[in-house]
């Protein structure tokens, strides 16, 4: 057997436990636990039982031979994002790649029947703003806005989970699982800024499946720009550039003001000196941190993984039967697949 040291850091990372953490639940030394996470030993099955326990997963699952992988393009999100503790970005692609791992073990017994599928294309042939428009034609999105990209993504078989990530610095990660792309995005963003984020994961799944380039953030970027906000059908909406003008585009296309005027200043339809003008003025009325109208927003929630859930649950099998499936323990909080719990609310 092999790999049970880079799942067991994984999964600890995973759920933000340190080493002493993890001892403390499963009541075994600290050496003990750094042999295993270094593969120097196998824990014996009671150990191993504890172990599993404290991680929220099935023995089985904390024994199989997992391949652990990077997020897609994260030491440049992390270059970009320079003010963000590294520690906030290992436990996210840590819980990107449990979840990975897990509905990559539920996909061997359940299969998954996409109507489309995210292609991949390689960004030394083709440019962001190729693939984009070849993304839109393929899967036959209407002209103009993109509406409902939740529903978009996951009708070509994305996974997409959504948690607060205790910071507004980071924004979301992506792997593949199989032919299936893994999405983890903040669920603390704005409506907007999701759909920017969601747009920005996709430019990464299609151009660096593999391929490593120079600048992959910018070239997400123009990917997410262009697929969002085609140039062709947006470039007569500029006019004029004005803020109460951006308010207005901003309901029509579903992304956040300063993205439209970026998306502007990139089309060439303002100056410069407009740029520094539209920044001071969003600074003034305090819009560069909190933007007006996000509340009018439609929110934009995944269901893939809870429709999965219900599905299994309405062919017979038992909420334990689909977490054994999917490699959590009964009683995991990490589990998306459980039934929602229904709360009680006043009336």
């Amino acid at each position: 057997m092999s790999g049970i040291g880079d799942v067991l850091e994984t999964l600890r990372r995973a759920r933000g436990l340190t080493q002493t953490d993890l001892c403390a639940e499963a009541e075994i030394t600290q050496a003990a636990l750094s042999r295993y996470e270094n593969d120097q030993r196998m824990p014996e099955d009671d150990v191993l039982d504890r172990l599993a326990r404290s991680l929220g997963v099935s023995k089985r699952f904390s024994t199989r031979d997992h391949a652990v992988r990077g997020a897609l393009a994260v030491n440049a999100h992390m270059r970009r994002q320079r003010t963000t503790k590294a520690s906030a970005w290992r436990k996210l692609e840590a819980r990107l790649n449990a979840y990975r791992l897990h509905v990559s073990v539920l996909f061997e017994d359940v299969s998954m029947r996409a109507e489309q599928f995210v292609p991949t294309f390689d960004p030394i042939d083709t440019t962001p703003v190729q693939a984009a428009l070849m993304v839109r034609a393929q899967w036959r999105l209407p002209v103009g806005p993109v509406r409902h990209l939740v529903r978009w993504l996951e009708a070509a078989g994305c996974v997409i989970l959504e948690e607060d990530f205790g910071t507004s610095r980071i924004d979301g990660l992506s792997q593949w699982i199989g032919d299936h792309p893994v999405l983890l995005v903040n669920s603390a963003a704005p409506v907007d800024r999701k759909r920017l984020t969601l747009a920005h994961e996709l430019g990464h799944l299609v151009l660096h499946n593999g391929i490593a380039t120079e600048d992959p953030e910018r070239e997400a970027n123009e990917f997410a720009a262009e697929f969002l906000m085609p140039a062709h059908v947006i470039k007569p909406d500029f006019r004029p550039v004005t803020l109460g003008h951006l308010r207005d585009l901003k309901r029509v296309w579903g992304v956040s003001m300063q993205a439209l005027f970026e998306r502007a200043h990139s089309l060439k339809q303002v100056s410069a000196t407009d740029r520094t003008s539209f920044y001071k003025s969003m600074n003034a009325r305090g819009w560069k941190t909190t933007e007006p109208d996000g509340d009018l927003l439609a929110p934009e929630l995944p269901r893939l993984i809870t429709a999965i859930g219900d599905t299994l649950r309405a062919k017979g099998l038992s909420d334990g039967e689909i977490a054994e499936l999917a490699g959590f323990s009964e009683d995991s909080a990490d589990n998306p697949f459980a039934r929602p719990v229904r709360r009680l609310q006043a009336v």
